[in-house]
């Protein structure tokens, strides 16, 4: 299973679980190691279909690092704090999660819009 890292060590992803609110969007930056690349995509484009089709799901971008960095991130959009932790906390997504190969670290951060 993928490491869990917290991209802010005072509000770890699972704390924002916690507060209601919405849209949000779901930043995750996945540290892979280049002979894992295309096993991880795989996979992850197996979590992408589930999370689809769950309620409040919005929309999903994967992004690959410039200049041959190991780095992937994904940005997702939810309708609420709720929906995503509902989809994430579901055994069938949990089961997948458990796959990703041990070398793997993911930083995870929720994040909501603000006016500019």
């Amino acid at each position: 299973m993928a490491k869990l890292q917290s991209l802010d060590p005072n509000t770890p992803m699972f704390a924002q679980f916690k507060e209601k609110t919405g849209p949000i969007v779901l930043a995750n930056t996945f540290v892979v190691p280049k002979e894992r690349t295309e096993a991880f995509l795989a996979l992850f484009r197996r979590q992408a279909e589930f999370m689809k089709a769950q309620p409040g799901f919005v929309s999903l971008q994967m992004h690959k690092g410039t200049a041959d960095s190991q780095l992937l991130m994904n940005v997702a959009v939810w309708e609420s704090t709720e929906a995503l932790a509902t989809a994430f906390g579901s055994p069938e997504f949990q089961r997948m999660a458990a796959e990703f190969s041990d070398d793997i670290v993911s930083y995870p951060h929720i994040f909501e819009q603000i006016n500019v």
